[in-house]
């Protein structure tokens, strides 16, 4: 079985080991029925088992919808509330004076010299100073009033370009208040990328921070002719002698105060209608550069309803952590959702996240700690990070420590993989680990890439929650699926939401057809009132992704591969742009290699590339530092991090690895890379090879390895 393929293997004599069991059993035996008749787990049960989803109609590639909405697709979260202003003023009245937006005060900043000679900033951080429904609301009428003085006209673009923090969405519900069509911009994006979302776009005004201002701004500004107006959050930026004539740099403290006394009694405020767009958001794609996708009100309400359906009591004792990137449609919706239902959300940052984090002095807290969140949006590059962090603590623990964490992690596996849950586990042996995300998180949403298989069960079982699994895109407003909580089946991304439906079209290229047995097989077309208007002055690739039908739906098609299984879960298989066709005619999917390998612990990143002009793979690899300096050293190598990456020897050594995990995966023989190259330099959204969700941009991978590329393809493979 699956479960008995993800075990952590143990050194325990086998006598021992028998009697450990015995224990188990009689345990299990005792503590079974009160724990059946008290904790409501025979509804989780019944429920896990339960048909999520069902086609409309008994026809191949006919639609899937959850079973919540099979007669009607929901688009509108409360009664009248179609537009986001609208939505916001519901939860302002009904919340009022309830905390919404939270921020850490900085009480200290230094500097730390490391023995490299490199010097690391570090902060100490107090506690967390909150701004309520109430306050969060006039702060936005102001901006939005402020911004009009400024000369910003309904249905006109506005840019921000800045970290997540409140002041993103206060200026976010301002925009949406007085129909400004909010462009988005990653803080990671590339220069030239920004230049071309702001040219496209014709923006006048940009909302920043004064980092940003100063580190990606200040070297482009010159590109952006039209540009009038800087507005930073965070107060007065230093000026510079350099800066455009004509360009005005503005606090948005003193856009508020402009606001507020501004006259606005004689002018009817321009308010949106649900077809208008809220958003124009740029992906930083996988693929060239970056597209706007143009997404409306109702797009917008239409995904959150979909979302907010899918985690149960969800509300005011909810408490969200916000670091990933706003101008990501994860995250956005993630925010919108508990804006909507009256949870707090408090701001951090991938720095400042855990304890560990790198801005984070030793000895004081990071923001989990100190927030308990008890829900939390993650990429899987992030989890992926967390799970290899714990395994490597597991590893130099002692026997004995080692021995009793595997027992309880493979005894809580089974158990979950039953239905059932394990208090004196979680209260004993996983408390700790779970404290590393503060100890009271409920539900960890995971998106924006596959999660592997052994990191889902591994959040599963140290931080004693569900994973739920979501699959969307920012061309469907990030809706699409998402795992049930009660679901612990691993691998899948759930049923349809309740806002849309999905159908698997045939592609007979790769060999999927949705009449394949035993579950249909295809690309993946998501329709509902979710799927956004298209991209921004680009009708060409509009025309191309999306459809509308007889009956006026809209579907996008996402050249996403997936199957739908028996109870209507889809499960991702492959991509379209991943699948290349070797010299000798067999398909080789990317994804499907890179999955297999990327949870060693000695891959911390991993690319495949194959070529029709060649019969076999070849990879690109980020190795993990620490198992591959202790790989040099038991091969007896002695060199700096470059030296041992730049080594033929340990890229064999590195190869002998990855092929005894690729055939532990299944993988066929043709899909086994060959040949690597070991990259000494991490990946990250800054060197723009992986985007902010961290997943891979084969183009410019491609061409920032062609000279590897070329030598690996180069010589006769022995």
């Amino acid at each position: 079985s699956q479960a008995a393929k993800m075990k952590l293997k143990h050194n325990i004599n086998p006598v021992l080991l028998q009697f450990i069991n015995f224990i188990v059993l009689v345990y299990s035996l005792v503590t079974y029925i009160p724990w059946y008749i008290l904790s409501g787990s025979k509804q989780a049960i019944a429920k896990a088992k339960q048909v999520k989803a069902r086609p409309v109609n008994n026809k191949p590639g006919g639609a899937y919808r959850s079973v919540n909405s099979l007669h009607c697709l929901a688009s509108v979260l409360y009664p009248g509330c179609d537009t986001l202003d609208k939505v916001f003023k519901y939860a302002k009245t009904k919340y009022k004076d309830k905390k919404l937006l939270g921020t850490r005060e900085i009480l200290k900043e230094e500097d730390e010299i490391q023995p490299s000679g490199k010097v690391f900033k570090k902060v100490i951080l107090g506690k967390y100073t909150w701004l309520s429904y109430e306050d969060v609301y006039i702060k936005a009428v102001n901006f939005g009033n402020g911004l009009a003085v400024l000369g910003q006209q309904p249905k006109t673009n506005i840019a921000i370009f800045c970290e997540t923090r409140a002041e993103w969405m206060i200026a976010a519900q301002a925009c949406f208040m007085c129909n400004y069509q909010l462009v988005t911009l990653y803080a990671t994006l590339g220069g030239p990328a920004i230049v071309h979302g702001l040219n496209e776009t014709e923006v006048t005004t940009i909302i920043t921070s004064k980092e940003l201002m100063q580190t990606k701004l200040k070297e482009i500004v010159s590109q952006v002719p039209l540009l009038r107006h800087i507005i930073t959050v965070d107060g007065k930026p230093t000026t510079w002698s350099e800066f455009p004539k004509g360009v005005i740099v503005h606090t948005m403290a003193s856009v508020q105060a402009m606001g507020a006394k501004a006259d606005t009694g004689n002018k009817q405020p321009s308010r949106p209608v649900p077809s208008d767009i809220a958003v124009i958001m740029y992906t930083s794609g996988s693929t060239g550069i970056p597209k706007g996708v143009m997404i409306s009100h109702c797009n917008i309400i239409a995904g959150i309803t979909g979302m907010a359906e899918r985690i149960p009591n969800l509300g005011e004792k909810d408490i969200y952590i916000g670091y990933l990137p706003l101008a990501h449609v994860l995250e956005l919706s993630a925010e919108l959702v508990c804006l909507s239902h009256g949870c707090r959300i408090g701001y951090s940052s991938p720095q400042t996240l855990a304890d560990q984090s790198s801005k984070i002095k030793k000895g004081s807290k990071g923001d989990v700690t100190t927030l308990k969140p008890t829900l939390m949006a993650a990429v899987p590059e992030i989890m992926d990070r967390i799970y290899k962090n714990v395994m490597n603590k597991v590893n130099e623990m002692t026997s004995f420590q080692r021995n009793l964490f595997i027992l309880a992690y493979n005894y809580k596996m089974e158990q979950i993989s039953k239905g059932y849950t394990t208090p004196l586990c979680d209260s004993l042996i996983f408390r700790k680990v779970r404290m590393l995300l503060g100890g009271k998180i409920r539900v960890l949403l995971c998106g924006g890439a596959p999660l592997s298989a052994a990191t889902q069960r591994f959040m599963n079982i140290c931080f004693c929650c569900p994973v739920g699994q979501g699959y969307g895109l920012t061309e469907s407003a990030g809706a699409g699926t998402i795992t049930e909580v009660w679901d612990y089946t691993t691998g899948r991304v759930g049923a349809p939401l309740v806002c849309c439906e999905i159908k698997l079209m045939n592609w007979e290229e790769g060999g999927y057809y949705n009449t394949d047995k035993p579950y249909p097989r295809g690309e993946i077309l998501i329709g509902g009132q979710n799927v956004t208007v298209g991209y921004y002055k680009n009708e060409a690739r509009t025309r191309k992704d999306f459809t509308v039908d007889e009956n006026g739906q809209r579907w996008l098609h996402t050249g996403d591969i997936g199957e739908f299984h028996h109870d209507g879960c889809l499960k991702i298989i492959d991509r379209k742009k991943d699948l290349v066709k070797l010299q000798a005619g067999e398909y080789v999917s990317l994804g499907k290699v890179e999955a297999a390998l990327k949870n060693l612990p000695l891959v911390d990143n991993i690319c495949a590339y194959a070529s029709s002009f060649h019969s076999y793979v070849i990879g690109f690899v980020v190795p993990n530092q620490k198992e591959l300096a202790e790989l040099a050293r038991k091969k007896g190598f002695k060199g700096t991090w470059e030296e041992i990456c730049n080594s033929p020897e340990m890229e064999k050594e590195v190869l002998k690895v990855l092929a005894e995990a690729a055939m532990a995966a299944n993988l066929e023989k043709f899909e086994i890379p060959v040949k690597i190259r070991l990259s000494p330099d991490p990946w990250t959204p800054e060197t723009g090879l992986v985007t902010d969700a961290f997943k891979l941009k084969r183009k410019e991978l491609t061409a920032f390895y062609q000279t590897d590329i070329d030598r690996m393809y180069g010589k006769n493979v022995k």
